[in-house]
């Protein structure tokens, strides 16, 4: 967690100037408009939820659902008799010859098919070398659809090709990578104050980088179209959203109410209502399956991925790629051994792929570019997450060592 038990965090800034000033007061206002909504001193989230609520219609609804549901089951329970009575009376006509009857009243298209031996999650893990199969554990659970997930992650890694970005720095003659370094730091408070999801991060953080590659826009914009991001990521991930209100809340109520919904359009038309996409965090939760990384380990290669979202260096990686170096890096930290034949397997990376990204993110968290920016350091450095952001780095002999 970002914040130090015993202290009230601190959420809600100002516009985006040339170097951002207020960014480190920004929960000072937040605290003093609404109570904590968790032991950290969250602010209250969807308090807004309860006035556009259908509470007393689904009441209403409920209760009329209830009485027809008994008239349904009354009458299915006569029905059902008088079925039954029927039965026994055509029974008792044709007692004398009941199997000429069961063969005149059946159709050639009636007959059963037999259903094969296997069932269907066999078939599809007889596709996936037994050594290599990591879903046979859950082959039980409905809910995990295990016989998929191969498929699944394939279709993600094709879909990123999608979504490739380049360095669009030089289009925006307004803003810098430090001016969105900031943001991307800010937004990583959002999301622990709201207790969004970390895929709505990393959802929010894509969105944006994709509407400031194709929209040039102006530094007074730039924590509009961030808080944006999020809420159409919250919207996309979360089972329970916050509202426009937590969001022009958080900016410290420097923008309306109009200008959010006008940018919402705005970046949804921009990307053409093409949301979904694949983001490294996902990536990252199935790759350390492979290797059967204990949460310690995995919440180290997470800190490590988080970290790399507040390098514009780092926009035009895809999500897998990503997501395989930030676990590499991890297990060499750890001293778990290096890449094995299930990771290149899934992954599809071998080694030598992976080391000049390897190399890059070992920099980046041994020679951050801002020393300002410690929202997802000081998150990791809490209990909650093993305190991971302590851990040392190699030295660069064992880091080449591992990855030869």
């Amino acid at each position: 967690m970002p914040f130090p038990r015993g202290k009230k965090p601190t959420a809600g800034v100002s516009k985006l100037s040339g170097r951002a000033p207020g960014m480190e007061n920004q929960m000072e206002i937040l605290n003093n408009k609404r109570s904590p909504s968790s032991p950290q001193g969250a602010p209250k989230k969807r308090s807004a939820f309860v006035d556009i609520t259908n509470a007393n219609k689904t009441a209403v609804s409920n209760a009329t659902k209830k009485t027809a549901v008994k008239k349904t089951q009354k009458s299915s329970v006569a029905a059902v008799k008088t079925e039954s009575s029927t039965k026994k009376c055509n029974s008792v006509t044709s007692a004398g010859a009941p199997e000429k009857e069961e063969k005149v009243g059946r159709s050639p298209v009636e007959k059963p098919v037999e259903s094969p031996n296997k069932e269907p999650s066999q078939i599809q893990h007889a596709s996936v070398p037994e050594e290599f199969d990591i879903d046979k554990e859950h082959s039980g659970d409905c809910f995990m659809t295990s016989e998929y997930a191969k498929e699944i992650f394939d279709y993600l890694k094709k879909r990123e090709e999608k979504f490739a970005l380049q360095d669009y720095m030089h289009k925006q003659p307004d803003l810098t990578q430090d001016m969105r370094g900031i943001l991307v730091d800010w937004m990583v408070e959002v999301q622990e104050n709201f207790e969004l999801n970390h895929e709505t991060l990393y959802l929010a953080v894509k969105l944006t980088d994709h509407y400031l590659s194709s929209t040039v826009v102006m530094r007074e914009s730039l924590q509009l179209i961030g808080s944006t991001s999020m809420l159409i990521a919250s919207k996309f991930e979360e089972r329970c959203p916050p509202c426009v209100d937590d969001f022009l809340y958080i900016c410290d109520d420097a923008y309306k109410r109009e200008e959010l919904i006008a940018m919402e359009v705005n970046i949804l038309q921009a990307l053409n209502f093409e949301i979904n996409i694949p983001v490294a965090y996902r990536f990252l939760r199935r790759y350390a399956r492979c290797v059967q990384a204990s949460m310690e380990t995995l919440t180290l290669a997470r800190y490590v991925c988080e970290l790399s979202l507040l390098e514009l260096e780092m926009v035009p990686e895809r999500g897998s790629r990503l997501a395989s170096a930030c676990l590499l890096l991890a297990l060499i930290m750890k001293e778990l051994g290096g890449w094995t034949a299930s990771l290149e397997y899934h992954t599809g990376y071998a080694v030598s792929d992976l080391s000049p990204l390897v190399r890059k993110l070992h920099h980046m968290v041994a020679f951050p570019a801002d020393e300002k920016l410690k929202a997802v350091r000081n998150k990791y450095s809490h209990k909650v997450f093993f305190e991971v952001a302590k851990t040392p780095l190699p030295p660069l002999h064992t880091l080449e060592g591992a990855l030869k």
